[in-house]
């Protein structure tokens, strides 16, 4: 391996790579809900759920899309000052639960903007159908189009634990149906949900292999307050696996030796704004020094992302 040759696909390299410039997100609040909340699937959210702890104070539905999108060139212009580009983040709840008509008109406003270049839509895999699908494949042939789906597990048990209202068959499903229309498709993974032990993460690298995703996004769990999450944590704190910052780093690394290698990686870790948590057990670390830590522990081991993918196909 070259000393010059990353040891893992990260996503920004991937947009640099393919579009010789960095995309930035500018995350929306599109004012839309989720079936396990409004009773279709279930009520009350994922346990593990407060939105509010996971997008920027300009990013709220009592605006305007093309204001939220006004204010997030701002916000970013203060941190990314040569970014000229950006895809607008439909990140809130689940944004492709809504009838079809109403997509296009919150879609088609942000794509308006002069200045943004795609989508990329959060949603559930239980909240597309064949006629989204296919609208968005339209839309994918002039813009950017990326479809990230909460799966955050592989294990049925844990999905029915934090209450997803979903199984790993759909995730599959949905992942497949998108791919098919030449769509990228990414999934974001919870990595340390009750009654999984490392052993059980690590399983999941086949599974994930075997999707046809382009990118993946991992999270430490993080215990928010008011979730139910938070309260079944003391209730049964033997049934949670806990990481300090340099396990984590090592376990996401026995993690990234067993992934594809093309898979780009968007995120290993997360950052909740200190008030919506008790404690913080990894101190008030950003994103960027995660990133470098990440970097130092694959030169320290010698490894890099897919190393052992052949093993475990």
């Amino acid at each position: 391996m070259s000393d010059l040759e990353p040891r893992y696909n990260s996503y920004v390299g991937y947009f640099r790579r393919e579009y010789g410039e960095r995309l930035q997100k500018i995350v929306i609040d599109a004012g839309f809900t989720c079936p396990n909340r409004d009773g279709k699937v279930g009520f009350g959210g994922c346990t593990y759920c407060n939105n509010d702890a996971f997008h920027p104070g300009y990013s709220t539905p009592d605006r305007s899309i093309t204001w939220q999108i006004e204010e997030g060139i701002l916000f970013h212009a203060r941190r990314y000052r040569k970014a000229t580009s950006y895809l607008a983040y439909f990140q809130s709840y689940s944004n492709t639960y809504a009838p079809l008509e109403v997509l296009k008109a919150r879609y088609e406003e942000a794509l308006a903007h002069p200045k943004v270049k795609g989508l990329v839509i959060g949603t559930r895999p239980d909240c597309v159908d064949e006629q989204i699908l296919d609208y968005l494949a339209e839309l994918g042939k002039e813009h950017i189009i990326i479809v990230e789906y909460g799966i955050e597990s592989c294990h049925d048990e844990t999905l029915r634990r934090i209450n997803r209202g979903h199984d790993f068959a759909c995730a599959q499903r949905a992942v497949r149906m998108t791919a098919e229309r030449g769509l990228r498709v990414g999934a974001h993974f919870i990595l340390g949900l009750p009654g999984e032990t490392r052993e059980a993460m690590l399983a999941m690298a086949p599974l994930i292999n075997d999707l046809p995703l382009h990118s993946v996004k991992f999270h430490q769990l993080q215990l928010v307050k008011g979730t139910l999450m938070e309260q079944e944590y003391r209730d049964c704190p033997q049934d949670f696996v806990t990481f300090t910052l340099s396990e984590y780093i090592d376990f996401f690394i026995d993690l990234l030796e067993q992934l594809r290698p093309d898979l780009c990686i968007e995120r290993f870790a997360g950052e909740v704004p200190p008030r919506f948590v008790n404690e913080t057990p990894w101190g008030l670390i950003r994103n960027v020094e995660l990133l470098r830590l990440l970097e130092k522990r694959l030169e320290e081991r010698n490894t890099r992302q897919g190393i052992f993918y052949n093993f475990v196909r």
